[in-house]
């Protein structure tokens, strides 16, 4: 990432920079200097200051270091993060936290986000106003997030602005319980949102799991199969189809045991027949981001495999849902809270936040949408069933 020119801020010879690593010491004892709890450590500054996936900017006066504003950029979206912002006590009521936060957006923008989200104190009312003054609107609330038992206001702005698609449907976000079952959570959410009546329990995800299973995968337990998934559905009154661009059994590819690709082999023709007993349509042609987009805007949910190598450099398979779309990207809820990223020292785990509506650009989601050297593309359509 190219270091950012220098821009005054409204206190004369105050100037944004980006972050440096002889910037350590002073960062430390700013951070000290505004917060009491949820302090950065040191080891979390040594490594932000190292890493290129972040926006990390500083403002100087002087030797001073008056404040810094630190956003993430999540690998494979168009999602940023504001991390921390901090403007020392002596330096506050002079614009820098306006300027340091429209420089971050900026920074961000040009990176490639779409979005900027942030936590905010629920009692931190100066920086909720300025939040506010600057376009970010609350969208959620976590409870008990800080240290110190404090609530914290979930907030998002759009840092490049289009208008999206305009559908009202609500598409719940469920988190997977297991590192298995991203398929049946995925399912669970495109099945509530489109029957309130439907209720999701960690019992049916591994139910849903049970019936959709591959039995085996390239290693650990087995994920699901997009046929399977689609007679999960069908069993719970939805309508589903499915589109493969591959005839045979899926996901063999990386398994050596003959043993496990015969089972497999033997599961992928249970399903296939069971499919054809249940009259759900199987679609063996090639899956484009328009079918995905005509049948979301039919009042379909959808789910999708994608290869998550663009999201932590592992190439596994994952079940996502579509949330929106606009004409720049597709919109998913990951059932994932696994930070695959480094450790945090400010909100440790990665949070609901980080997995809704993720915008992926469509650029980007063409290639994410293709698993293995075989290049298999699937999607499972629920529709609402007669009964909904």
């Amino acid at each position: 990432m190219s270091s950012p020119s220098p821009a005054i801020a409204p206190a004369g010879a105050a100037q944004i920079d980006a972050a440096a690593p002889d910037d350590l010491e002073a960062l430390l004892a700013l951070e000290a200097n505004c917060f009491a709890t949820d302090r950065l450590s040191r080891r979390s500054f040594r490594r932000w200051l190292r890493r290129q996936d972040r926006v990390f900017l500083v403002v100087r006066e002087g030797s001073q270091l008056l404040a810094y504003a630190l956003v993430l950029l999540r690998r494979g979206t168009r999602l940023a993060r504001l991390y921390s912002l901090a403007v020392s006590p002596a330096a506050r009521g002079r614009g820098l936290a306006r300027e340091l936060l429209l420089r971050a957006e900026k920074e961000a923008r040009e990176a490639g986000a779409l979005y900027l989200r942030l936590e905010v104190a629920s009692d931190n009312t100066p920086a909720i106003r300025l939040y506010r003054q600057l376009g970010y609107s609350q969208f959620g609330l976590y409870h008990d997030y800080y240290e110190d038992h404090g609530d914290a206001l979930r907030m998002e702005k759009c840092i490049r602005p289009f208008e999206p698609s305009g559908d009202t449907r609500v598409i719940p976000w469920i988190a997977q319980t297991t590192p298995f079952t991203c398929g049946p959570a995925a399912l669970m959410m495109a099945m509530a949102g489109l029957d309130s009546r439907y209720t999701p329990t960690p019992l049916e995800e591994i139910e849903i799991w049970r019936e959709a299973t591959t039995i085996y995968m390239t290693s650990g337990h087995g994920g699901c199969h997009p046929l399977g998934l689609a007679l999960a559905a069908r069993r719970r009154g939805f309508r589903a189809e499915a589109w493969v661009n591959l005839e045979g059994p899926l996901f063999l590819e990386g398994v050596r045991d003959e043993e496990k690709k015969r089972v497999m082999s033997l599961a992928h023709q249970g399903f296939t027949q069971a499919c054809a007993a249940a009259g759900i349509a199987v679609h063996h042609q090639e899956v484009d981001q328009q079918q995905l987009v005509e049948a979301f805007d039919a009042g379909a949910n959808v789910l999708i495999l994608i290869s998550t190598y663009r999201l932590d450099s592992k190439k596994a398979p994952h079940w996502v849902v579509m949330s929106g779309h606009d004409d720049d990207c597709l919109y998913v809820h990951d059932p994932d809270l696994e930070d695959t990223g480094p450790p945090r020292q400010r909100g440790e785990a990665r949070s609901s936040l980080d997995c809704q509506h993720l915008p992926i650009a469509r650029a980007d989601f063409a290639a994410m949408s293709r698993f293995g050297g075989n290049r298999l593309r699937t999607a499972v359509v629920i529709y609402p069933g007669p009964s909904t």
